[in-house]
């Protein structure tokens, strides 16, 4: 079978809700992580088969699909470049990765760009939804659906409160990971672990133009005590917004091709895409099935955990780490090195190719060779990717 191929990994500085990335419109933003592919990698965009591009909220300014217009408003692609929107929920641009790599491992395809983005600032989380049933349009949950899950509302929040009690863990726990997420990501930003991964975006600022190329959730001063003192999101619970991702605005790319194409095009890759797989399960704890498709997909690839070694595995909620790492018994210390999501924020739509590009620029970074990536997703599903460095 052919091989997989990342050229190509760019993402942008995570916008806070309401932040500095608010002004962009998410078409534009999208479209400017596929400018960036072109003109890093060189490619010929004429080269280019296909954009898969992950959104969650495709509702306004992210709806007629936004992939499509994404490639319209580019500098360097043109109509002659399809593209296609797809929602895997959180997973939505791991799953472009997974569908492009398919694609090319297939021969169907040479060479397509995985992407997503998320504004959250402009499409709120959950909007789609709501609008429709405030406006009397109907309601996701049929009734198929409410005879075999009677009275349940799905929620993250209630999942990942659901993974801490199960795996037994403790308020002093996700907030201790909370704080370890922002002190990393800020190491990380301060060394310039980030630099060859970030794009700069052009902003309107108070005081003019500006550069933006630093996430702004991260908080420098993070301590301990901050975080503690955060409000539970439920009385009897223990996850906080400090524990929590960050809502944030972002996009992000990778470029997947074929060996023809790297020898045809004098292309260098950055990795080779060694296993693709998504699983799914309970859909009520949700958040969970990271622990399960790790196992599988380590064994379709014939590695033990203690081959991997880096992981980035996404901070939606503190204790889906956590847990996996338990339950993996993987190292901590290779775990999100540059930090995560609580930190770095969490763009919904565009998390997948975001956690890409830090995975393969940390690899290359620290002079690893083997990374896996994993994305908890609504619906209780779940992908992971492993990949070699090159």
């Amino acid at each position: 079978m052919p091989e997989a191929y990342i050229v190509e990994a760019v993402r942008t500085a995570g916008g806070k809700r309401g932040g500095r990335l608010a002004g962009v419109h998410p078409v534009d933003l999208a479209a400017r992580a596929l400018d960036a592919i072109i003109e890093r990698s060189g490619i010929d965009p004429k080269a280019i088969d296909d954009v898969i591009m992950g959104c969650v909220s495709q509702g306004g300014e992210q709806a007629m699909q936004v992939g499509r217009n994404a490639v319209l408003a580019t500098k360097h692609l043109g109509e002659g470049t399809p593209a296609v929107t797809i929602d895997r929920q959180c997973g939505s641009s791991q799953q472009a990765i997974q569908f492009a790599a398919q694609a090319v491992m297939s021969g169907t395809q040479d060479c397509v760009i995985a992407a997503g983005v998320e504004s959250m600032s402009r499409v709120p989380m959950g909007s789609t939804a709501m609008f429709h049933m405030k406006e009397g349009l109907g309601n996701y949950k049929s009734p198929g659906l409410e005879e075999n899950y009677p009275g349940i509302q799905w929620s993250q929040f209630v999942g990942a409160e659901m993974i801490a009690r199960k795996h037994g863990l403790s308020k002093d726990d996700l907030d201790n990971f909370a704080l370890q997420s922002h002190l990393k990501a800020a190491k990380a930003t301060e060394a310039g672990a980030f630099e060859k991964e970030i794009l700069a975006i052009a902003i309107e600022t108070a005081d003019g133009e500006a550069m933006h190329t630093v996430d702004e959730g991260i908080r420098f001063d993070a301590t301990l005590e901050g975080i503690q003192s955060v409000k539970k999101l439920s009385e009897e619970g223990k996850i906080t917004a400090a524990s929590s991702s960050q809502i944030c605005d972002g996009s992000s790319a990778v470029l997947v091709v074929s060996e023809r194409m790297l020898k045809e095009h004098g292309l260098t890759p950055l990795a080779k895409i060694r296993n693709l797989t998504v699983t799914a399960g309970d859909p009520v704890i949700m958040l969970e099935e990271p622990l399960f498709a790790t196992d599988r997909a380590l064994e379709r690839a014939g590695l033990r955990i203690e081959d991997i070694d880096l992981y980035e595995v996404n901070e939606a909620f503190a204790p889906v780490p956590l847990a996996w790492l338990k339950h993996t018994g993987a190292d901590p210390e290779r775990l999100n090195v540059h930090g995560g999501a609580i930190a770095l924020g969490h763009p919904l739509g565009a998390s997948g190719t975001k956690l890409m590009a830090t995975l393969v620029h940390a690899l290359h970074r620290h002079g690893k060779k083997f990374g896996l990536q994993t994305m908890c997703e609504g619906g209780g599903v779940a992908n992971v990717t492993i990949v070699e460095r090159m």
